[in-house]
């Protein structure tokens, strides 16, 4: 099994920046994807980024030139640089991992993080 645990949310204000980073222990062996994904209150959980085996990364349009996804495989680590965030950036961000980026992508994931609040105040 794998844990991830996610860390460096908080309070920015609109225009600042914030950099996330889920940690991973366990077994990760397959678990070659890693992804990002949030959730605001009443609303459904979205995608936000995807980084697979290869360096190759995924965005969506609400984030792409914003939102930078990388990863740090001798710490097992993930992170998530956010610039230039916006009020409706406002959500619980969890980092989740899966065996293909594709998966991710699609919203399907084996494993998730407890999350961390991120709150932008315009």
């Amino acid at each position: 099994q794998v844990q991830l645990v996610e860390s460096g949310g908080g309070l920015v204000q609109a225009g600042g920046s914030l950099r996330l980073s889920c940690a991973a222990s366990g077994r990760t062996f397959g678990t070659y994807a890693r992804g990002w994904f949030r959730q605001a209150p009443g609303k459904e959980r979205e995608f936000v980024g995807a980084i697979d085996w290869s360096d190759n990364t995924y965005y969506p349009d609400s984030v792409k030139g914003r939102f930078i996804i990388s990863r740090d495989n001798a710490k097992n680590t993930v992170y998530l640089q956010m610039n230039s965030l916006k009020p409706e950036d406002t959500a619980v961000y969890y980092c989740a991992s899966s065996g293909d980026a594709a998966r991710l992508v699609r919203g399907v994931t084996d494993y998730w993080g407890q999350g961390t609040q991120v709150t932008v105040s315009s």
